[in-house]
């Protein structure tokens, strides 16, 4: 009774949500395309001429707000690049790798579209599938930001930019300790579109202090 409650209120909210409305009305396949919006506007991440990586891109909101601020006549000026385990609908412009990042495969796929350069910026939306056992998910999202750091270091500039999705009730300060040790600068972004009672919130490093050789 009381999950039915629940699914009902979340239906109601997800209806009358004027983010959920916007999507539908702007062609967003996702909400989600608000946070990186209003994120990308504060601290103008996304630029022309830019290579873009965005991991655990689907159902691809993000890459489409990422394809409209790179467009330039009919194609884009820069690079954009979603990797996810979970097939995803085409983007125009965006090259998809469907994998797992950390194979090397999905990796060599990756080296031929980069052809030698690094991404300018590292998106990453993911979240783990969660149990409701705090300190198992927990260390699940830590081990995500873990993996979104790592690829980081390998593969982005080292003036470059990460931005990643962090929950607060997960093991957050350890989060922060991490991206404090490896950026140089560690902001905090809660976008109004992420919904007040979720614990959601961004992260973004600027500058590694260790990127690979």
């Amino acid at each position: 009774m009381a999950k039915n409650k629940l699914n009902k209120n979340w239906l109601h909210d997800h209806i009358n949500d004027p983010y959920v409305k916007a999507a539908q009305k702007d062609g967003y396949r996702a909400r989600a395309a608000y946070k990186l919006k209003e994120i990308d506007e504060d601290e103008k991440l996304i630029r022309p001429g830019q290579v873009i990586v965005d991991l655990g891109c689907t159902p691809g909101s993000w890459g489409q707000y990422t394809r409209r601020k790179l467009a330039a006549g009919n194609g884009i000026n820069g690079t954009m690049i979603g990797l996810d385990i979970l097939p995803m609908e085409p983007i125009a412009d965006m090259h998809f790798i469907q994998g797992d990042f950390r194979e090397q495969e999905v990796l060599d796929q990756l080296a031929e579209v980069l052809q030698g350069r690094k991404a300018d910026l590292v998106l990453s939306d993911m979240a783990p599938n969660l149990s409701g056992i705090a300190t198992a998910d927990a260390a699940r999202m830590e081990d995500l930001i873990d993996i979104a750091i790592e690829f980081a270091q390998l593969h982005m500039k080292p003036g470059g930019a990460l931005l990643v999705k962090c929950f607060k009730d997960m093991g957050f300060s350890q989060i922060v300790e991490k991206f404090r040790t490896e950026f140089k600068t560690v902001t905090q972004k809660k976008p109004k579109a992420s919904r007040d009672k979720s614990s959601e919130i961004f992260l973004l490093g600027r500058g590694l202090k260790h990127p690979a050789p």
